[in-house]
């Protein structure tokens, strides 16, 4: 599907743009790692959905990118996305027209799917006839240092007393895996858990698969030789980010969540990394407060939805009462169950 403007051209993405599209990615300072290209190989390959990755092109060169992915489901609706499954999303530009072009592609398209909303996913609100939502996900990044002992004295003391027992006990080993087998094991049991269906493992192969030595699995090892906690963790530019995280009920008598951060803000300055991206996480909720004691300021995420005529801004929070009887439950799940179930789900939330 090809829609001209003048000499501006909206044009789908195939493998053969993949190199030009990343090019425009790195380039663009606004950009994150959630803009690439890989993603709509992943998406599909890993949960069947439709994706609609386009450029606005003028010239023969690229100067904005958009990443759809139409997710539909009976639990939660009818919805077309930049990007689902990722924290950020919505188009790249390098020129008001070519934002413009793509935000009637994206329109169209809406309405063409007969979608309940459209959805952008934004570090800052840009559609202010849009309706936002503000105040339910948020980002925790800050600079690192090349200093391992300086990154160590900027964690706030509560915290850093965790990583330096760690540090003493010498109880801990890090290992980086190829595959995914050890990470997925604990980090299963860490979603179950917790009350939230866990993503398959194809998932991880295929993250690992796209994007290559940019995608790692990060695993701590506990004395018995056994994985304890472990990480799956991207590079961009000069960012590490740690995306999926989870561990085994013994990683915390032996401190591992905090010493295996500890760890990976370690491996990412020795390769140059100056920032540290700590990942998303919803307000009032364990993963927020342990993100704050660690240091780091949460900074909003804005997602702005396009709403058919008729129909409600979306709430699929977890928080949210409706949710909290099938969670209770998930959370009693034997794990072969719940890791056989919980792929399917997923798969519709995004």
């Amino acid at each position: 599907m090809n829609q001209v403007t003048s000499n501006l051209q909206i044009r789908p993405l195939t493998g053969e743009d993949n190199a030009r599209w990343d090019t425009f990615v790195l380039s663009h300072e606004n950009a994150t790692f959630f803009h690439r290209a890989g993603w709509s190989e992943v998406i599909r390959s890993t949960f069947g959905h439709d994706t609609y990755f386009v450029y606005a092109e003028r010239d023969g060169d690229i100067i904005g990118i958009l990443s759809l992915v139409h997710n539909k489901s009976r639990l939660f609706g009818n919805r077309l996305v930049s990007t689902s499954f990722c924290v950020h999303g919505g188009p790249l530009t390098i020129a008001p027209e070519a934002n413009t072009a793509l935000d009637a592609y994206a329109e169209d398209l809406a309405e063409k799917l007969d979608v309940d909303f459209l959805e952008y996913r934004s570090a800052e609100a840009t559609k202010p006839d849009w309706q936002c939502q503000s105040d339910l996900y948020y980002v925790f990044r800050r600079e690192i240092s090349d200093d391992a002992d300086a990154n160590l004295k900027a964690i706030p003391r509560k915290q850093r007393a965790v990583v330096r027992k760690a540090i003493k006990a010498e109880q801990l080993s890090v290992e980086i895996d190829d595959g995914p087998d050890r990470f997925y094991k604990v980090y299963s049991i860490s979603v179950r858990n917790l009350g939230s269906p866990v993503f398959s493992k194809r998932y991880c192969q295929n993250l690992k698969r796209v994007f290559g030595d940019d995608c790692e699995f990060l695993i701590l090892v506990g004395p018995n030789g056994e994985a304890v906690s472990g990480v799956l963790q991207f590079y961009f530019r000069d960012e590490v980010l740690p995306y999926y995280g989870g561990g085994t009920p013994d990683a915390r008598k032996f401190g591992a969540h905090d010493y295996m951060y500890w760890q990976s803000m370690c491996r990412a300055a020795e390769r140059g990394v100056r920032i540290f991206d700590f990942g998303r996480s919803k307000a009032n909720t364990g993963a927020f407060s342990f993100k704050k004691n660690w240091g780091f300021e949460p900074q909003p995420l804005y997602y702005e939805y396009k709403l058919k005529p008729g129909h409600s801004l979306p709430d699929t929070n977890t928080l949210n009462p409706k949710y909290q009887i099938m969670i209770n439950c998930w959370k009693r799940l034997p794990l072969p169950i719940a890791n056989t179930i919980g792929p399917h789900l997923v798969s519709a939330l995004g």
